[in-house]
């Protein structure tokens, strides 16, 4: 209210600013969809990302190095550094100030600034707002907290210039594209995309030369059906990947914890005690890479759980050939500006 009155004042900046948030609390994909505009502009453009680092255990500005961890900028910050190494990746609070100080560097200056959840953080005007919103829970399905999931109301849909419907089934059909196109109900001004997941090769997370190449790696149809695999997350909602390994994998047990929950030794204990009881002759852990960012460093996760740890990657995939569309919109902004 105060923005829209006036008494508080957003700020543009010089450098293009691109952000990708949502309505909603909870997951819709926003890290992968950071993670697609840092392939598509880190090669001609010095990227930089700037989130606030959720429950990391610092405060202020944070430009990360090799040595940071995800305790001190945040599960997500630390997940792109990790596969993004030659990208700036810094965390604030205050996005403005975040802005300014990666304005500042230099050797080289920062080309353009990927905002990583901040569409509610109003002080920033972004040059393109990019709202997310899962296929599953669209948010004009849903109510504001406490009733739903909401964090403000579905008319602040209008602050976006795109509109991507997030983890869209493989098998969508052409009448559900319209259906919720027409329930979407946006403006002219808006263009609305649609995306899925594509879950890549398990890769191991710790071991000699642990990465998603080489020996380190398994296709899911590799792993037999008869495998016991667990499954490790602390992510909003696994559905979608409990859906995917059930294609190929008959016995899966969950263990789950709360969305960004700070695992502790006792965790790692159960995690152990988990592991040991599953049934079969061949067993394997399944994690996300957001989950590996905050195991990779520990030092209490045993040498049974170490060694069959795997990690399953996701990339975005969009949907009705509407890829390069998507591209040249946000190409034609950096380049202009």
């Amino acid at each position: 209210m105060l923005f829209y009155k006036g008494i508080l004042h957003s700020h543009q900046f010089s450098v293009p600013t691109i952000c990708v948030g949502n309505l909603a609390v909870g997951g819709t994909g926003k890290t992968p969809h950071t993670e697609y505009l840092i392939r598509l502009l880190h090669k001609d453009y010095h990227v930089a990302v700037l989130s606030r680092g959720y429950r990391r255990k610092t405060k202020g500005f944070l430009l990360a190095n090799a040595q940071s961890s995800s305790l001190e900028i945040g599960d997500e910050p630390y997940q792109m550094m990790k596969h993004y190494p030659d990208i700036r990746v810094a965390v604030d609070e205050n996005r403005c100030e975040g802005i300014e100080k990666l304005t500042s560097l230099k050797n080289p200056p920062v080309d353009v600034i990927l905002l990583d959840d901040a569409y509610q953080h109003r002080y920033v005007n972004a040059g393109i707002n990019i709202l997310l919103t899962d296929s599953h829970r669209l948010f004009c399905d849903d109510q504001l907290l406490p009733a739903g999931l909401l964090r403000e109301p579905i008319k602040e849909k209008e602050r976006a210039q795109i509109v991507i419907v997030t983890k869209c089934p493989d098998d969508i059909k052409p009448i559900d594209f319209n259906v919720i196109t027409k329930k979407l109900n946006l403006y002219p001004y808006q263009q609305l995309f649609f995306t899925k997941y594509n879950y890549g090769e398990l890769y191991r997370l710790f071991g000699k030369n642990s990465d998603r190449s080489g020996n380190n790696t398994l296709t899911l149809s590799s792993v037999l059906p008869e495998t016991s695999v667990l499954l490790f997350t602390g992510i909003a909602n696994n559905k979608m990947i409990v859906d995917k390994l059930h294609e190929y994998i008959k016995h899966i047990t969950e263990f789950n914890l709360p969305d960004h929950h700070n695992f502790t030794t006792e965790d790692m204990a159960r995690l152990e005690r988990c592991f040991s009881n599953l049934q079969g002759y061949k067993r394997i852990i399944i994690t996300t890479e957001k989950d590996a960012a905050r195991l990779q460093k520990r030092n209490d996760i045993s040498k049974l759980i170490k060694e069959h740890l795997y990690v399953l990657p996701v990339k975005v995939a969009f949907l009705q050939d509407q890829e390069e569309s998507f591209n040249q919109i946000i190409l034609n902004y950096v380049r202009k500006n």
